[in-house]
């Protein structure tokens, strides 16, 4: 007779399976469209407050995800870190920051979600402020920043502030759009993810040692 599974490895079982059925029905619908009935229901729980129980409720859930997916991304990042050491080199750095992500997603094979679940979080004002305050807290994020600041020093606060908005939109809207592509079975539209990674790596270097426009 096979042993029952202990209670605690049921209830991360219950975890997992609630935030991979959210990641992916958010990814395909929205954030305002899926229910916590519908994702409990795709989790194959027959408890529709399942959601409710093992996260608090949905902004809970949201974060669950958001930090699963993070910390394996600061992860792949520390390596990069380690990588560059002391370099004063814009491009170094620029690496660190982009290509963490598109190798996490290559990590997560296909379909995958998690790229596409990105657009819609921080589409959501509240939930891009709660995202981006615990991604700042990782330590290797922390790391890869001050070396673009120590880099980039010359430029006025700003530029640095909107360039580096621009810089995470160019990397949330990307992926999403490679992670779609393959979902899609069009896997030569972007090229595989470390051609993706290459592109969003010149294209940052580009957007942040761009001139700067200065007005009297």
């Amino acid at each position: 007779m096979t042993a029952a599974a202990p209670a605690g490895h049921l209830e991360l079982d219950t975890r997992v399976a609630l935030m991979a059925a959210a990641e992916r029905l958010f990814a395909e619908h929205g954030l305002g469209a899926v229910s916590n009935r519908q994702i409990a229901e795709a989790a194959g729980q027959r408890n529709v407050t399942a959601v409710s129980y093992h996260f608090g409720g949905r902004t809970g859930l949201l974060r669950a995800i958001m930090t699963d997916h993070g910390e394996r991304v600061d992860l792949i990042r520390g390596r990069h870190v380690r990588a560059v050491g002391a370099s004063d080199a814009v491009r170094d750095w620029v690496g660190c920051l982009v290509r963490p992500v598109p190798e996490h997603l290559a990590e997560l094979g296909s379909p995958s979600w998690n790229a596409r679940f990105s657009v819609q979080v921080m589409a959501d004002p509240a939930l891009r402020s709660l995202v981006t305050e615990e991604a700042l807290a990782r330590p290797w994020l922390s790391k890869v920043l001050d070396g673009l600041h120590r880099c980039l020093a010359e430029l006025p606060a700003e530029v640095r502030l909107v360039r580096g908005e621009m810089g995470r939109h160019l990397i949330t809207q990307i992926c999403a759009e490679r992670e779609r592509a393959l979902a899609q079975g069009d896997p030569v539209r972007h090229g595989g993810w470390d051609r993706t990674a290459d592109a969003l790596t010149d294209a940052i270097v580009g957007l942040l040692t761009a001139p700067v426009t200065t007005r009297n």
